[in-house]
């Protein structure tokens, strides 16, 4: 049946030979890494692998994964582990970053490069796009969605495409979002989802809960979104497998919180972006909270999430650059940073004669080239700082998204900076109220995409989410 029938071919039922290890395969697709997870009834990772590629660039040169290799392992990964038979995989689920658009022809090919949401967009295009829709204050609040530049509102990808590659425009069919796409690789289905729809996409209308008028008005056909526990049952190697929907990262690493019962709580959820998730703040968005990068996400369960993004795991890096070099050590030398109790205390005390980072924000390039490094004693001192002014940057992000009345006291860390003791500790100190807890739960985005098709599994009773959660003190 043809893609463009928005169905797919019915499997036989095949007999269910009984097997040892019945399992959810998760794809978590990072800009970094990419991920292949196997978790069980009980929600325990059993197998993971993971991979770097490398990356290409697009039709106008500009860096992008290589969304064709993506694919060649996605496929070949799955039919391999299929064929092991060492685990009976019932279903497979995608997560992957979000603002990113795959466009396909009636046929179902994909017509374009997977653009890179950093890829710049001339100004007058989004200028455009927001005086068509009643100005860009009014079109952003409606849509949560702040006003990114580049491409990371995916909905003005579509514009993008639409003016200056008309050629290839005109081809269209069919816009899927990068989960739904991976999904669609093997289901054939087309479809949309919440999660992906919802986040920064300047094509959700949040005070209709529908898809915003524009994309109608510009002819856009897109399919009403699917919640993300759909699943769709397709022969895989000769089995029969669920597939899911795919699911936004942010979302899906919010979902094993929702899910347990650890009462109202503010996720920080780190990486490349910091994401500071508040489910239980339900006033709208004001226009200051735009202005300073806040949105709304689509939870699981298809509500509002207020939430703020700080590039803070990227700011790290390339600042640590800087220090690895200018201190003559390996690039590596932060891991090893043994946290120091009298430092912080030093940074918190200091009137501001004290060395630190982004006294005047964040630069463009975000290196701060400004800073005396040579007012550092050593390595470990600047390191200390620069954390801590990073921690300082993105309380101040956090804030943006606490509200008096919401009753959150718990603030939960997730992700690769719940292992940096500095970022931790200064956590503690500048929510002193808060009660700071690391949930060394890894891989909570891979986790949370298994836990909303964790119906494949057949389970005797309901399983608790362990988050192997560490309570924090403040010194």
């Amino acid at each position: 049946m043809k893609v463009g029938d928005w169905a797919i071919h019915q499997p036989s039922l095949l007999v269910n030979d009984k097997r040892m290890n019945e399992v959810i395969a998760i794809f978590d697709i990072g800009k970094t890494n990419k991920k292949f997870l196997l978790f069980d009834k009980n929600h325990e990772l059993v197998y993971q692998d993971e991979k770097i590629m490398p990356t290409t660039v697009d039709d106008d040169g500009f860096e992008c994964d290589d969304i064709a290799l993506i694919e060649k392992w996605i496929i070949s990964r799955l039919k391999t582990e299929i064929n092991n038979g060492k685990y009976d995989i019932k279903g497979i689920n995608f997560s992957t970053y979000g603002a990113s658009l795959v466009f396909l022809n009636d046929d179902g090919e994909r017509l374009a490069p997977l653009y890179n949401y950093l890829k710049p967009v001339p100004e007058e295009l989004s200028q455009r796009w927001y005086n068509e829709n009643g100005g860009k204050k009014e079109f952003c609040r409606k849509t949560a969605s702040p006003a990114l530049g580049a491409m990371l509102n995916s909905g003005l990808q579509i514009k993008w495409l639409k003016h200056y590659k008309p050629e290839v425009y005109a081809q269209v069919r069919y816009i899927l979002h990068f989960p739904q796409y991976l999904s669609f690789l093997f289901t054939r289905y087309v479809l949309s989802e919440f999660t992906s729809i919802g986040c920064h996409t300047g094509m959700w209308d949040f005070d209709q809960m529908k898809y915003h008028e524009w994309v109608a008005r510009e002819g856009v056909s897109l399919p009403a979104p699917k919640n993300n526990s759909f699943v769709l049952n397709v022969q895989i190697s000769g089995r029969e497998v669920a597939v899911g929907p795919g699911i936004h990262d942010s979302s899906a690493s919010l979902a094993p919180y929702l899910l347990a019962d650890v009462g109202e709580f503010i996720l920080i959820s780190t990486g490349t972006w910091c994401i500071n998730m508040n489910p239980f703040n339900h006033q709208p968005l004001t226009q200051h909270e735009l202005e300073n990068d806040c949105l709304c996400y689509l939870s699981v369960d298809e509500k509002p999430v207020k939430s703020s993004r700080f590039f803070m795991g990227h700011i790290h890096d390339v600042n640590v650059s800087r220090l690895t070099s200018h201190f003559r050590v390996d690039s590596s030398a932060f891991k090893s940073v043994d946290f120091n109790p009298g430092l912080l205390k030093k940074f918190l005390e200091d009137t501001g004669e004290g060395a630190s980072f982004f006294k005047e924000g964040v630069p463009s390039g975000y290196v701060d080239d400004q800073i005396d490094l040579n007012r550092f004693k050593n390595f470990d001192e600047a390191y200390h700082r620069l954390v801590f002014d990073l921690t300082r940057l993105n309380a101040a992000s956090i804030k943006l998204v606490m509200d008096k009345n919401d009753g959150v006291q718990k603030i939960f860390i997730s992700g690769g900076f719940a292992r940096n003791e500095i970022f931790v500790r200064s956590m503690t100190a500048f929510f002193p109220g808060k009660t700071i807890f690391t949930s060394q739960v890894d891989n909570a985005t891979a986790l949370g995409a298994a836990l909303v098709i964790n119906d494949v599994l057949p389970q005797k009773e309901r399983v608790d989410i362990n988050l192997n959660q560490r309570k924090w003190e403040s010194l």
